[in-house]
């Protein structure tokens, strides 16, 4: 199906027109109607979702699924849940919802794509994944010289890494006493210079996660991993330098997370002990793939399965819950609202849970890479402006950094805040609940953007007037809260599957591929070209610009 201008549709009419008379004013907007709050709040699966503090109204909400509508989302969701090949620019279909059918789906309906049954294999995946977690867990998987595995290092790049260590973060109270997890993604030989510190050859298991074994980064890195591994042992006497002993250790510590079976053996690990994903996962959407057989390892298959579920409960929700009523359609439309009609560029992400730091830079991935585009799915240019710049940090660290400019800047920012009802770790002095001081900054915030303080209530606590304007806020800035019961592998599926349809549902509405990523190729092939440039030849340093040719000679004058 062809993309529709949404431009052209009479909901984004509609809208321009609502925008033009749009008045914020939340402090009116819930004194005149007290149930705001709970006609504007759903459940969607074990989140709940209050959306009271954004910008729907009544009419607003109505031309925004008017314009879904009318753009064919639903229609589009359809389509790719059927396996569709509606990444166009690369004839692929986008299944990533596929990896997370529960069991039970064995014995009902299966997915079929291609002529291949879709959900057959990719139980038959986790099962392979899950037999090697068992163990390494449990210390049936040895190290060459028979000590248990203690320390497995992810190498990947991308998708490949931010999802796995973002959800490692994440969940790391269920993560196995005795195990531990580290990542290196960054091809600056200081990432896996400072991640291989102080491991152990002889119980250090390395995880290479590239589709293709070709990803430049990880490739380097795994090739840099290898000869840390062979020194090190040995350096202990536990191997000689025959090809057979070498490879033995190989087959030990290095396992693959790629289809490219050919490139695997050409390293030097077993093809038996390489997990598979499809052309069909992005390598954004795959953290609920084999690339999450790190994760698997750190917290169990059980949990694993947990994680998974939840994907799969936000899946159903998107799916079938009426348009009214379904929170990332809701979400994603409103996203659309900020970004064309009000000229919001950028949009938070605040969870307040230090354990989701590194959801937002997880987000800056999904959202940015999916949506950053300029051209429809038929080729065409957009109508208009797509993609925002994500981003936020942990409350309350952001408090004390950015939240000024939220709050009193000229910007308009929408943001969403997550918190938990139940802490890790509920501690407490003094007789207070340090879990209810942190949420009191999170309804404390979200009330202060929504409501924020005039300028006689600024003078009533008897401020100079000179300085009253400096300490008015606005208020009427819009905000999600979103809040779970506590921060599970369940609530982190379903937190992660919440925002990939959002993503979706903007795509869908701007008209682009969402699952494509060409903007990241061109730097990748320049920067293959230009490493003889670097090297010194002269020729490929002729070949350059003045700008690079420059640069070039700052970084040879001063290479010691």
């Amino acid at each position: 199906m062809n993309p529709v201008d949404a431009t052209q549709t009479p909901a984004w009419a509609w809208l321009g027109q609502l925008r033009d008379s749009l008045n914020v004013d939340f402090r009116g907007w819930f004194a005149a109607d007290p149930q705001r709050a709970q006609r504007l709040s759903f459940h969607a699966a074990d989140l709940f979702v209050d959306m009271s503090k954004t910008y729907l109204t009544a009419d607003i909400k109505t031309a925004l699924l008017q314009l879904a509508e009318q753009v064919g989302v639903a229609e589009r969701r359809e389509a790719m849940f059927r396996g569709e090949r509606i990444n166009v620019t690369e004839n692929r279909a986008v299944l990533h919802t596929a990896l997370r059918q529960p069991v039970s789906a064995l014995a009902e309906e299966h997915l079929e794509v291609a002529g291949q049954d879709v959900t057959a294999d990719v139980r038959a995946v986790l099962e392979r994944i899950y037999e090697f977690a068992r163990n390494v867990r449990s210390g049936r998987w040895l190290g060459v010289t028979g000590k248990q595995i203690r320390t497995v290092v992810n190498i990947g790049i991308g998708g490949s890494d931010l999802g796995p260590v973002m959800a490692y973060e994440a969940l790391k109270p269920y993560v196995q006493q005795g195990i531990e997890c580290r990542f290196v993604s960054n091809i600056d030989p200081t990432d896996i210079a400072q991640t291989l510190k102080g491991a152990n050859p002889e119980t250090t298991l390395f995880i290479v996660a590239s589709k293709t074994f070709t990803t430049a980064e990880t490739i380097t890195n795994a090739k840099q991993a290898r000869g840390w591994l062979i020194d090190g042992l040995r350096a202990h006497g536990v191997i000689d330098g025959s090809e057979a002993s070498l490879n033995a250790a190989v087959a030990k510590h290095f396992v693959a997370v790629s289809t490219n079976l050919e490139k695997v053996a050409e390293f030097g690990i077993d093809p038996r002990n390489a997990f598979g994903f499809w052309d069909w996962v992005g390598g954004r959407y795959s953290v609920d793939s084999a690339v999450g057989t790190v994760l698997a390892i750190a917290i169990g298959p059980d949990n694993f399965e947990e994680f998974l579920a939840g994907f799969h409960a936000i899946d159903e929700h998107f799916r079938t819950a009426p348009a009214a009523e379904n929170v990332p359609l809701l979400m994603g439309l409103l996203n659309v609202f900020y970004t064309n009609f009000l000229g919001a560029a950028t949009h938070a992400v605040l969870p307040y849970s230090q354990f989701l730091h590194r959801f937002p830079a997880y987000l800056q991935q999904l959202t940015m890479e999916s949506n950053g585009k300029r051209v429809r799915w038929d080729g065409s240019e957009v109508s208009t402006a797509t993609g925002e710049v994500w981003w936020g940090e942990p409350g309350t660290n952001g408090q004390h950094a950015f939240y000024q400019l939220i709050h009193q800047g000229t910007q308009l920012i929408p943001a969403d805040f997550i918190g938990f009802a139940n802490p890790t770790y509920p501690l407490s002095f003094d007789g207070v609940d340090q879990h209810e001081l942190f949420l009191s900054n999170f309804f404390g915030q979200t009330a202060a953007l929504a409501f924020g303080k005039t300028a006689d209530e600024v003078r009533g606590e008897g401020t100079p007037e000179e300085i009253v304007s400096a300490r008015v806020f606005p208020g009427n800035k819009p905000t999600v809260s979103i809040m779970a019961e506590a921060l599970t592998p369940r609530i982190l599926g379903e937190l992660i599957a919440l925002y990939e349809h959002i993503v979706f549902t903007q795509g869908v509405v701007w008209g682009i591929d969402s699952f494509d990523q060409w903007g990241v190729e061109l730097g990748k092939q320049m920067a293959l070209k230009l490493a003889p440039a670097i090297s010194g030849d002269a020729a490929a340093i002729a070949a350059q610009d003045t700008s690079t040719q420059q640069l070039i000679g700052f970084y040879r004058a001063h290479r010691h």
